[in-house]
């Protein structure tokens, strides 16, 4: 299979350099108008079926890579050191993206997915396709020379060939491992498609609102994508790690939540291209930079330039993404500097008081937002290249600047939706800020009652003046939204005679796109109200014996023993604990510790009991050497649950945007009343697109 991965890897790169070349060659002839000894129409379509062909050719690839891992091929050294005979069979498909090989075949193969998707599709507008197939093509081909001769997945092993292999690393053996990298690949790779109908619409002059259309859904579902990877890794950060965090501003982290806050700024921004013909060059430079901040991220986990625990070995192949990266900024700021005509806005803003004010900000603090992590996670590379040491900066810098700036983003998600168009009137504002400014200062009174106030054993914090910030505001920003809901319903049910539900499901369903990005900022507002918890964690640490106890919050846990386990792939100890709270047993909990065969490296197993309240997260540390005693850490974490449903609820949201908004027509036969809406009611019927 080796020899077979490797020839269709070379198909492929012959088939994307074609794909490139003679569809630029095309392009330019269309665009000259110079006879050719072949029309450019047919030039152009043998170039859109050499991209077609590629996809075949790097699936081939794959499954290959695939096929070798499963029949336990170790003369190829990819697989002797990322898989054994004991490896269960869905860890041995997630070998495909647990090393630096296979994971870029897997990003080529997503690649070449969607291109394949977008070619079949090129009828919608023929020309503009051809360019951004084009455009994919480019990147398809960095990509594949990258895995012909930098990083080939098919390299044999010289010499003999062991019986078994080094095993996948026991980080990944774990069951969203199978599912998370995926998902944050789906949405690495999916920003190529916007990118590059970005660049295309910009060299061809085209209609800004009619490209950012057709290419509405492909961002939307990337950054879906995105978002859904990112919080798997949040969760197995959480269940695997056993520190106890799910967030610790990690280098490789922080690479995905880098092109996730510019992804978010342009599907806010290209609303405002949408519906007033502003923030074209918004529009533009943040799907560039979203595309530039994709390939850092995937240069920061093997080019060796930081310290993480997500990243492959140290090599040279970061040179390639520098070059490649180089090249891309130099095009797209050519591309800019010819056609920066084209990009003028129709209109200005006329106040800044005013909904297009609130989603300027809102970019301006998101671009704010990924410019402080970026800095905080190239730090230390330029303290290396000034003094040759690295210095590396640590949650502290990230929870100073980044996380007000984050409590100003949510305040902005709470006010952008009550403002109206074009400018604002005292009235309005009346209406529509007087009930969240209640529930604000409610909610930050009961807080203080309920002692979630900013001082901790008479000592001032001011992670937990954050906490109190952000529930307040969250309390603020979900009274607006749910009032925006409250009111297009209480108009419906009016028009109608529906009850409340009804009327609610058939108002969403009029403008999904308006209310499904509502749906989306009550997850964030949700998910928000999850992390503020985190001020309040506490934690408890000792050696426990067999009958030992010890107490953590209303919980105390008593050790029933200790047992082991055994099976091919791993030897496992476990703690048995007893939970009681108020005297009474409630459940038990039994944290292990794993010990890989293959590799040899332990791996901790945490025991999670999640309530709407707060976590008991219990993690079975080892013995300690000197006694002989096991070590037991628990932690008991406010309100993490809220994060995890704070994420379908985003889902929920997004998957409402994707879906088509109802006819006026099968409107009108769900009305009976033939009235018209007036005043602000009639934003209900306009198709008015709010959040998203």
């Amino acid at each position: 299979m080796a020899a077979f991965g490797s020839l269709c890897l070379l198909i492929a790169l012959a088939l994307a350099t074609y794909n490139l070349l003679a569809g630029a060659l095309a392009l330019r002839l269309l665009a000259t108008g110079q006879p050719a000894r072949i029309a450019p129409e047919r030039l152009a379509e043998t170039a859109r079926r050499a991209g077609i062909a590629g996809f075949v050719a790097v699936t081939g690839a794959a499954f290959a890579l695939v096929w070798a891992v499963l029949t336990n091929d170790f003369s190829i050294a990819y697989i002797l050191e990322h898989s054994n005979r004991a490896l269960p069979v869905p860890y041995k498909f997630a070998a495909l993206w647990s090393g630096q090989e296979g994971s870029l075949l897997f990003w080529a193969w997503l690649l070449a997915g969607y291109g394949f998707i977008l070619r079949l599709r090129h009828r919608t507008d023929v020309k503009l396709f051809a360019y951004a197939g084009t455009i994919l093509a480019g990147i398809q081909t960095f990509f594949l020379l990258v895995l012909n001769f930098a990083a080939p997945p098919f390299s044999l092993l010289k010499g003999a060939i062991p019986d078994d292999g080094n095993g996948l690393n026991p980080l990944l053996q774990y069951p969203e491992m199978v599912i998370h990298p995926p998902l944050l690949y789906l949405g690495y790779v999916g920003f190529s498609v916007p990118f590059a109908f970005g660049l295309a619409a910009l060299m061809m002059r085209y209609p800004g609102e009619k490209w950012i259309r057709i290419t509405r859904n492909w961002t939307l579902v990337t950054w879906l994508f995105l978002t859904c990877g990112i919080f798997l890794g949040m969760h197995w950060a959480y269940a695997v790690l056993g520190w106890g965090g799910y967030w610790g501003w990690d280098p490789v982290e922080n690479a995905s939540l880098m092109p996730w806050l510019t992804g978010t700024a342009f599907l806010h921004s290209v609303t405002m291209q949408e519906r007033k013909g502003i923030m074209k060059t918004w529009n533009v430079w943040l799907i560039f930079a979203t595309f530039l901040l994709t390939m850092l991220g995937t240069m920061l986990t093997r080019g060796g330039l930081v310290s993480s625990v997500h990243a492959f070995a140290q090599s040279s192949i970061g040179y390639w993404f520098m070059a490649f990266m180089a090249v891309v900024l130099v095009v797209c700021l050519a591309a800019y500097g010819v056609q920066r005509g084209h990009l003028k806005n129709e209109r200005p803003i006329e106040s800044l008081v005013s909904r297009e004010s609130s989603f300027l900000f809102n970019n301006l603090v998101l671009l704010l937002a990924c410019f402080v992590i970026l800095w905080g996670t190239l730090f230390p590379v330029f303290t290396q290249l000034l003094n040759g040491s690295k210095v590396t900066v640590g949650a502290p810098f990230y929870n100073a600047v980044a996380v007000p700036i984050g409590l100003f983003l949510l305040f902005l998600a709470g006010v952008g939706p009550l403002l109206p168009w074009r400018a604002t009137s005292l009235k309005a504002v009346k209406r529509n800020f007087v009930l969240p400014v209640v529930a604000l200062w409610a909610t930050a009174l009961f807080c203080l009652a309920a002692g979630a106030n900013p001082w901790k054993d008479g000592v001032f914090e001011t992670g937990r003046l954050y906490a109190l910030v952000g529930f307040s505001l969250a309390a603020a920003v979900l009274t607006a939204i749910v009032t925006e809901f409250l009111r297009g319903a209480a108009v419906l049910r009016k028009q109608t005679g529906h009850n409340l539900f009804a009327s609610l499901v058939l108002l969403a369903r009029r403008n999904t796109r308006r209310y499904g990005g509502y749906l989306v900022h009550i997850g964030v507002v949700i998910v928000v109200i999850g992390l503020c918890g985190a001020a309040f964690n506490r934690s408890v640490e000792r050696e426990l014996g067999v009958h030992g106890k010890m107490s953590v919050g209303p919980y105390t846990l008593e050790c029933t023993g200790f047992t082991q386990d055994s099976n091919d792939n791993y030897d496992s100890d476990y703690a048995l604990l007893n939970v009681y709270k108020d005297g009474k047993f409630v459940f038990q909990v039994s944290p292990e510790r794993r010990v890989y065969q293959a590799s040899g490296q332990p791996q901790t197993m945490v025991s999670i009991h999640s309530t709407p309240e707060w976590d008991l997260y219990v993690v079975y540390e080892g013995t300690n050497p000197d006694t002989g005693q096991p070590i037991v850490k628990a932690f008991l974490n406010p309100l993490v649950g809220w994060i995890w449903i704070g994420l379908l609820v985003m889902v929920s949201g997004s998957l409402l945007a994707l879906l088509p908004s109802l006819a006026p027509q099968a409107v009108a036969l769900r009305a009976p009343a033939a009235e018209a809406p007036i005043g602000r009611e009639a934003s209900l019927e306009t198709g008015n697109p709010g959040g998203f």
